[in-house]
């Protein structure tokens, strides 16, 4: 059997998608900003 397509890395997630990397761009703090408009419990995958 070979392996499925999607193999995921947490590492990697955090890195693009958790809150510090949020923080680093513009536009990551609009996304930041926007979820808390929208009253979203998690803004992001680890704060």
């Amino acid at each position: 059997m070979t392996k499925g397509t999607l193999q995921g890395s947490k590492r990697k997630k955090i890195r693009v998608s958790g809150f510090r990397a949020r923080m680093k761009t513009p536009s990551g703090r609009s996304i930041l900003n926007e979820r808390r408009k929208k009253g979203r419990k998690k803004l992001s995958l680890v704060k």
